[in-house]
């Protein structure tokens, strides 16, 4: 790979990254925006606040914008806070905001609930209760409040936001306890237009950088040659054979070429060996799926290893965040490519099933099928890695389809993938048996129990771990789990790749064990050509030790003619 592609790749993946951070915030943003239009705030749900004491405060207010606003922008353009309260037994209340020394000096040696931790939902209030006996004065007979109100009813004050350290009084307006107040708090900015726009700019222009970056690093990783041909009629490789009939045998071949599909066809004669029968079944075209997943079993696997893969290949991790992001990136832009000529760009082709076999082979080896120890090589190209991954090019795809294809008519597909390859999660209503009756929420020992979801783990990850466990413990790892396991990222890496929109066949509903793609394997009824004298066996070799003495010369045969006596010596009788 190049390192420039690299570095091009990596800085528009960043880039990207931070445009798409600011676009999300820039749509939060301006959705806070949108609710505090008409002059309207941002509000809170209305919620009941009860202390035992003589008042309620929040924590020190910091605030700090005039050093911080631009001299074009007025000082009350930072914000403001609304308070609305009402007395929930109908006495006069209180509603001030003040400095905070003020306020700690109105307080002291006053009993009072300062609040110290507020959420939401499911609403929750705690306090921190400072002890005293004191009787405070009438708050509203003080001078140093920013803002305040009081009354029966419902009171309301609106205060704009200014440097300093402030906080908020609740209380009776006597100044008794205790105190009991619904309380509603809401904000709006000015500020918040211009942060939106600000947002929203910069993150199109990170994008913009980004985006073409990372479509060309792609491109450039990409370009390493056509992908191999694919022959029609002969699909390619014998395929691995078992070693024996124990359900533990390993297999006894691996692939070892990078191009095995065109080099097995080209092996293969036309006719394939003999002259096939009538009565010989086809395949069809639909076993021939055009995405090639292959995997062989390490007959040499390690027990203990397995728990250790999945942090050797945290490197791998890291490589690949960059590149599924930039598969997102050149998926999108080959959709487009796809909508308005009919073709998918070739260099971003190989590219992205590059990336989809780089994770494969780091799944087979850490996580999905711990089938070998082989660490997996650092490249997108093909090896001799006993994973592989590939798919064939299109010369032609579905203009129309691109628009449905990878959520419409992939979704049986993708609830079929989710069963097997995501973890199993529950949401629901936990009822809990409290004060002599059910509940449907609450707060138990600081911990709410209301809905709540739970999470388990995958059928793959489950097969997975029984399969790591045997190997543990026996030394063996199932064949025929082994072939399940295959096939259930065949199955995966399929749709994948249809929802990539690398393909317009529609994967087959169909679970194809074993190590070998059924794509792969000869077709019915092929026997090999017979092979030349020279080449069926190999010359014996000769065991070690000194050379044999040369063979005796063998003696003729009887002849059936007249037998002629040596001279010299006489005619037996």
């Amino acid at each position: 790979m190049k390192p420039g592609r690299i570095v091009m790749l990596v800085l528009g993946t960043l880039a990207a990254l931070m445009g798409l951070g600011l676009l999300t915030a820039a749509g939060a943003v301006g959705w806070v925006n949108f609710q505090q239009r008409d002059n309207g705030y941002l509000t809170t749900p209305t919620e009941r606040y009860d202390v035992a004491t003589r008042a309620i405060t929040s924590p020190g207010l910091n605030v700090l914008v005039d050093e911080e606003l631009p001299d074009v922008l007025p000082v009350d353009s930072a914000g403001r806070l609304l308070l609305r309260g009402t007395s929930a037994s109908g006495q006069q209340i209180f509603i001030g905001i003040g400095p905070q020394e003020d306020v700690a000096r109105y307080l002291e040696n006053v009993r009072h609930s300062e609040i110290t931790e507020l959420k939401s939902y499911p609403f929750r209030v705690q306090y921190r209760e400072v002890p005293g006996d004191a009787v405070p004065a009438a708050p509203g007979a003080q001078s140093f409040w920013s803002t305040s109100s009081q009354g029966t009813g419902t009171q309301q004050i609106e205060w704009d936001l200014r440097s300093g350290r402030w906080a908020v009084v609740v209380m009776n307006a006597d100044g008794a306890a205790p105190v009991s107040v619904d309380l509603q708090a809401g904000v709006r900015s000015d500020l918040l237009w211009p942060v939106f726009i600000g947002l929203l700019i910069g993150g199109i222009a990170l994008l913009a950088v980004g985006v073409p970056l990372i479509v060309a690093g792609a491109a450039g990783l990409g370009k390493h040659g056509p992908p191999p041909h694919y022959p029609a009629a002969a699909p390619a490789g014998p395929g691995p054979v078992p070693v024996g009939p124990d359900s533990h045998a390993p297999y006894a071949t691996t692939p070892g070429a990078p191009a095995p599909y065109a080099t097995a066809a080209a092996a293969i004669p036309p006719g394939g060996g003999r002259t096939p029968l009538p009565t010989d079944p086809q395949p069809s075209d639909t076993s021939r799926y055009p995405v090639r997943l292959n995997g062989y079993l390490d007959p040499g696997l390690s027990r203990g290893m397995w728990l250790i893969k999945w942090f050797l290949a945290i490197p791998h991790y890291i490589v690949l965040f960059f590149l599924w992001f930039a598969f997102f990136v050149t998926t999108i832009v080959s959709g487009f490519a796809i909508l308005f000529t009919g073709r998918y760009p070739r260099s971003l082709f190989n590219f992205n099933v590059g990336v989809l076999r780089w994770n494969w082979r780091v799944a087979f080896y850490a996580y999905a099928a711990i089938g070998t120890d082989r660490y997996p090589p650092f490249t997108l190209a093909r090896t001799d890695y006993p994973a592989d991954f590939d798919v064939e090019y299109p010369e032609h795809l579905s203009r129309g389809l691109v628009l449905v294809k990878w959520w419409l008519l992939a979704l049986p597909q993708l609830l079929i993938v989710a069963a097997f390859s995501g973890a199993a999660s529950t949401w629901g209503n936990r009822r809990t048996w409290v004060d002599g009756r059910w509940v449907d929420g609450t707060w138990v020992d600081g911990t709410w129990v209301g809905y709540q979801g739970g999470g388990g783990i995958s059928l793959i990850g489950l097969l997975v771990i029984v399969a790591g466990f045997s190997l543990l413990f026996t030394g063996r790892f199932g064949r025929r789990l082994f072939d399940l396991l295959i096939g259930l990222n065949r199955w995966t890496h399929r749709v994948i790749a249809y929802v990539a929109l690398m393909r317009d066949e529609y994967p087959p509903f169909r679970l194809d064990m074993g190590p070998t793609d059924p794509a792969d394997a000869p077709p019915t009824g092929y026997l090999p050509p017979p092979v030349p004298a020279s080449q069926s066996a190999p010359p014996p070799v000769r065991p070690p030790g000194p050379p044999a003495p040369p063979a005796a010369p063998a003696e003729a045969p009887p002849s059936a003619g007249p037998r002629t006596e040596p001279p010299g010596e006489p005619r037996q009788p």
